[in-house]
């Protein structure tokens, strides 16, 4: 399987960022996207100045409004927005590398099953980790996962886009990766909150320690490996996610534990975090802090309620 085309479908922070990794590959890229006055930005001035600041980008990056088919197809937009978005895009036989990192509100899906319904020729990737679009944009060290049922194609994609300053690390876990990928933006709602409302240090740590050991528990019982959780799609997003402000649901997070009126912009973890509750409770799993930012998502309880009420579960070891 050969990779020389990649087309790169989402032309917002993150896409426009992939874009330019697989740019630095050696790869020659489109980037689809909508809104023209970016696409003309890209285009005219090899830069995304409305997502990405004066990052200038490379020269073998082009900017369309239209798919015309490549030989991997990257997708790069907001899960809530997969389906649309794959029903205009029509038939897909590509390979497709799948970012978002969320579960689809009402049909509880992954990205990889949304795309099995939508274009079931296509062969999924889940590409997950420690990454924020500035910092592969700029360049700076990123390191990934890359999940795929078939270990040589994997490989290959993983190589394709492969940089001096960005790297992909195989794995078969395509459920796993997606799960803690999905899951981490949960618990970065509960860290920023307890940032927010002034908690501590100690009881954001805490919170972590605790939300790794729920995953352990969420994740293979609704079909991952529990192997994944020691990695980049595991610890290493966990951790990133769960203490910088670049983190939008981090941010959101802050916004509910300060009791702003307003938080900001939806990010995709308070989506993500009923679907969770449901999928937890469906396999019978004790998930009391997806619980929680249930709880403080609903608006009737304060952050210092609900961690009262954590503190206050009966102790047990821990391990």
């Amino acid at each position: 399987m050969a990779i020389e085309q990649v087309a790169v479908v989402g032309a917002g922070a993150w896409g426009t960022a992939l874009a330019q990794a697989a740019a630095m590959a050696g790869r020659q890229v489109t980037l689809v996207g909508r809104d023209v006055e970016v696409l003309n930005d890209i285009g005219r001035n090899h830069a995304n100045s409305k997502h990405l600041g004066n990052i200038r980008l490379s020269p073998h990056i082009s900017a369309s409004t239209r798919f015309g088919g490549a030989d991997l197809v990257i997708l790069a937009v907001p899960a809530q927005a997969t389906r649309a978005v794959l029903a205009d895009l029509g038939r897909l036989t590509d390979p497709v590398v799948l970012t978002a990192k969320g579960l689809e509100d009402g049909t509880l899906k992954r990205q990889s099953e949304i795309l099995a319904e939508m274009a079931p020729e296509a062969v999924p990737f889940i590409l997950s980790g420690p990454s924020f679009a500035t910092d592969v944009a700029a360049g700076r060290p990123t390191a990934v996962t890359l999940a795929g049922d078939y270990d040589d194609e994997t490989e290959t994609i993983a190589a394709a886009l492969a940089g001096p300053s960005f790297r992909l690390y195989a794995s078969r876990d395509i459920v796993g990766v997606e799960l803690a990928g999905a899951l981490k933006n949960v618990y970065a709602l509960a860290a920023g909150a307890v940032d927010g409302a002034r908690l501590g240090a100690s009881a954001r740590a805490g919170l972590i320690a605790r939300a790794y050991a729920e995953l352990s528990r969420v994740i293979p019982a609704l079909g991952g490996q529990a192997e994944t959780l020691a990695g980049l799609a595991g610890l290493g997003d966990l951790a990133l996610s769960c203490t910088s402000e670049q983190s939008r649901n981090y941010r959101h997070g802050v916004a509910l534990g300060r009791g702003d009126p307003q938080p900001p912009a939806l990010a995709e973890g308070v989506f993500t975090a009923p679907v969770a509750k449901r999928l937890a409770n469906g396999a019978g799993v004790d998930a009391p802090l997806i619980e929680a930012v249930n709880l403080l998502l609903a608006g009737n309880v304060k952050i210092e309620k609900i961690v009262a009420g954590l503190m206050s579960r009966p102790l047990k070891r821990e391990n």
